[in-house]
C-alpha cells in the first residue's frame, strides 16, 4: 500500500537525517566560508541526482548566500554546461567531463565539493584527483560505506544510508544546512560560526 510505503521511507529518513554528522556538517560550513573570504573559486561536481544537487548548491551559494553580504562566492558547477560536457563525453570520454573543465579554472588553494551517492563515479573521482594534485581542497559527500571517494577527498561526509534516494535526500539537507547558515550570517567568521570556541 502506499500508504505503507510513505510511512515506511519517512520513518528511514528520519534515521538518517538524525545520523547526519553535525560537527562534520560546521566543518563544512566553515571551508566554504572561507573559500569565500580568500576569494577562491567553489566547484561542485555530481552526476544524475547529485547534479542537480550540484547545480542547485551553486544556484543557492551564488544567489542565496551572496546577495545579503558584501562578499561574494564565485561558485561554478561543473554539471551545467551541457555543449561543454557532451563535446568532452564524445571526443575524449565520459570519465574526462569534469577534470578536463577543471584545467581551465581551478588554481591552488580553489575548493571542490564532490557528490556520489556511491562514491564511485569515476569522473568525480578523477575530478577531485587533479584537483588534489594541484593544491586545491576537496570535500566529497557520499553514501553507502563512502566507496572510493572516501579516500580520494581529503574529507568525505558520508551519509549513514543504503538507499540512494535517501542518500540523495541528506546530501540535499546538507547543502541546505551550508547554505541557509551562510544567508543569515553573511558575515560570520569562525568564532561566530563555533560558539563554544568564542565563550573560551
Amino acid at each position: 500500500m502506499p500508504l505503507d510505503f510513505i510511512r515506511d521511507y519517512l520513518t528511514e529518513l528520519d534515521a538518517t537525517i538524525r545520523a547526519l554528522p553535525h560537527e562534520q556538517i560546521a566543518g563544512i560550513i566553515e571551508a566554504v566560508r572561507d573559500a569565500r573570504d580568500r576569494d577562491a573559486q567553489v566547484f561542485v561536481v555530481g552526476n544524475g541526482g547529485s547534479a542537480a544537487t550540484a547545480s542547485h548548491f551553486a544556484v543557492d551559494l551564488g544567489k542565496g548566500a551572496s546577495h545579503a553580504g558584501d562578499r561574494r562566492f564565485r561558485v561554478l558547477s561543473l554539471t551545467d554546461n551541457v555543449p561543454w560536457i557532451s563535446a568532452l563525453a564524445n571526443d575524449l570520454c565520459y570519465e574526462d567531463v569534469f577534470v578536463e573543465q577543471l584545467k581551465n579554472f581551478a588554481r591552488p588553494g580553489d575548493l571542490l565539493l564532490a557528490f556520489s551517492g556511491s562514491g564511485n563515479s569515476e569522473n568525480v573521482l578523477r575530478a577531485v584527483r587533479y584537483a588534489n594534485s594541484i593544491g586545491c581542497r576537496t570535500i566529497g559527500l557520499s553514501g553507502f560505506a563512502g566507496g572510493k571517494l572516501r579516500d580520494e577527498a581529503q574529507e568525505c561526509l558520508v551519509v549513514d544510508a543504503h538507499h540512494m534516494g535517501r542518500i540523495e535526500d541528506g546530501h540535499f539537507i546538507v547543502q541546505h544546512l551550508i547554505v541557509y547558515y551562510l544567508m543569515t550570517h553573511p558575515e560570520a567568521g569562525p568564532a561566530a560560526a563555533t560558539p563554544a570556541a568564542a565563550r573560551g
